[in-house]
């Protein structure tokens, strides 16, 4: 029988909590937009986000679930000071997103997570003596991808929506005609839109997991044990969140099957592009801005800039309110157990 300390059994339960989590905040808006393809229901939906998360990792590498393991806050010491300064971070980035969410305000966990990193980063090494252990230098770089991903989203739906328009229309009698191809972009879109989350929006578990249980990111995803666990928690919290399932487009725009298709592959490659320079990106943040470039092929009226407005205020909020609170967090946890 294997004997597992208590500091690895809590490393382990908060891992585990924090991928139910991610499931329970993510996973509506992703199979919300899915299960209008033909055929795909919210379980097959939310199966084949799990199944992305589980296989991403193995197929293209982890290269953001490094950036939040170690590079943003490459010089903490391990130890038990450590490992509050981590939980503070992961605490304040939780908290930041239920509070704005209990107040209608969507918000991105992986935003939270950004900025509740630095701020234990920075509140727990002032206070341990160790000093600011942050990498300002790939903080700033991650945030200029961050904000960057929701425009560029825009603008390459903008350009995909008119060139699907653009097309010629399907021979009806074909196979179903225009409506089956429709259906089946549709399907393809959303399996990519599941590749990226895991390649890149995804990975957060996986660095969760790496930096509470210690080693590297690339060492748990060859783990059968390690992703098992995430993906199973992954899929309970999107069971748990079926109720908050979101529409295409959550109100942003009056989404049609072809802009939500366009949506879906525009935000992947964007999600991915980001992936492959290890930069942590939303993906709901991305298909946002997806959907309102896809709305703007169609006139601006389209678009629902309240709502825009809206949510990029809740955008601008999330990261410093999770770093002021993750500092705040982890300077008490550090001065404890010091």
């Amino acid at each position: 029988m294997v004997r597992v300390s208590t500091a690895t059994a809590v490393a382990l339960g908060v891992a585990a909590l924090f991928a139910v989590f991610t499931g329970f905040n993510d996973a509506g808006v992703l199979v919300g937009i899915g299960v209008g393809a033909s055929g795909l229901r919210p379980p097959g939906a939310l199966a084949l986000l799990t199944t992305a998360v589980l296989a991403a990792p193995l197929l293209v590498g982890t290269a953001v679930a490094t950036t939040l393991d170690g590079r943003l806050v490459p010089s903490v010491a391990p130890g038990p000071a450590s490992r509050a300064q981590i939980l503070a971070g992961i605490g304040a980035a939780v908290a930041v997103t239920v509070l704005l969410a209990a107040r209608r305000l969507p918000t991105s966990l992986t935003l939270a997570l950004i900025g509740g990193i630095a701020g234990a980063g920075t509140g727990g090494g002032l206070v341990g003596g160790g000093g600011d252990a942050v990498d300002w230098a790939v903080v700033g770089a991650v945030l200029a991808a961050a904000a960057a991903a929701p425009l560029v989203g825009a603008l390459v739906a903008l350009g995909a929506a008119r060139v699907v328009a653009a097309l010629p229309p399907a021979r009806a009698g074909r196979r179903g005609g225009a409506a089956s191809r429709l259906r089946r972009l549709h399907l393809g879109g959303f399996a990519a839109a599941c590749v990226a989350y895991g390649a890149n929006d995804g990975q957060k578990m996986l660095a969760v997991y790496a930096v509470l249980l210690g080693g590297a990111p690339d060492r748990y995803a060859r783990s059968p044990a390690a992703l098992a666990l995430i993906a199973a928690c992954f899929m309970a919290g999107g069971l748990l969140g079926v109720r908050r399932l979101g529409g295409a487009g959550g109100g942003l725009v009056a989404a049609r099957q072809d802009g939500v298709v366009v949506t879906e592959l525009s935000s992947a490659g964007v999600v991915l592009g980001t992936a492959a320079v290890g930069a942590p990106v939303s993906m709901t943040q991305s298909m946002s801005g997806a959907l309102v470039g896809a709305g703007l092929s169609r006139g601006a009226r389209r678009v629902r800039w309240r709502k825009v407005l809206r949510l990029s205020q809740a955008w601008l909020l999330t990261l410093p309110a999770a770093f002021v609170g993750g500092g705040a967090c982890a300077a008490v946890a550090v001065s404890l157990v010091s």
